[in-house]
């Protein structure tokens, strides 16, 4: 039992959660020919909330309720793994990146992220303001703009071989790579 129990505090490597979550996309569609996807779920709350108020969120979005059901799984899963199995050692972060988050007035992170920067008082800082609401529309924009998030396209749309998630999907690694590189830098040294 503590083997099992060590396996699942312990991080999996990427040769065993990725076909779990690849597989995912042929459950769904052999479950009911649903769409892999989270970003709609937005559509589907708003729709939900504003019925008959704005024609985008015109339609039936009781159909698609399965999909917030799984978002809420993700959301309740999320919750479990970090209120009960979370492994009691302290976080460990290589060395060459605490010399780099030292350069940003950053401490080693006590948790998952920088508390320094996702907290409600950075919110009242440019840098807070960058990151986390200019941050935040972005991608919200971006998602929409786009047809679909990074799991929509890039998991769904690319196992079904559609062309424009591999556009979306090549643009979201480009995005990514020039945000962490360029971008961040330089909004950490405000």
């Amino acid at each position: 039992m503590d083997s099992i129990l060590n396996s699942v505090l312990q991080p999996w490597p990427w040769y065993v959660s990725g076909p779990l979550i690849g597989l995912t996309v042929p459950l769904l569609l052999l479950l009911g020919n649903k769409a892999f996807g989270i970003s709609a779920n937005l559509r589907h709350i708003c729709a939900a909330i504003l019925p008959g108020k704005v024609s985008y969120f015109k339609y039936n979005w009781k159909v698609e309720s399965w999909n917030l059901l799984f978002a809420g799984g993700i959301i309740a899963g999320g919750w479990f793994a970090v209120s009960w199995l979370t492994a009691s050692q302290p976080i460990e972060v290589s060395p060459a990146l605490l010399n780099e988050l030292s350069t940003y007035d950053l401490e080693k992170p006590k948790a998952l992220y920088p508390v320094e920067i996702f907290n409600t008082s950075a919110l009242g800082t440019l840098r807070g303001v960058l990151l986390v609401i200019v941050g935040g529309f972005m991608v919200g924009f971006g998602t929409r703009y786009a047809g679909g998030c990074t799991s929509g396209h890039a998991i769904y749309g690319l196992s079904n071989l559609q062309w424009p998630s591999l556009i979306a999907t090549i643009c979201f690694m480009i995005g990514g790579f020039v945000g962490a590189n360029i971008l961040l830098p330089f909004i950490l040294s405000f």
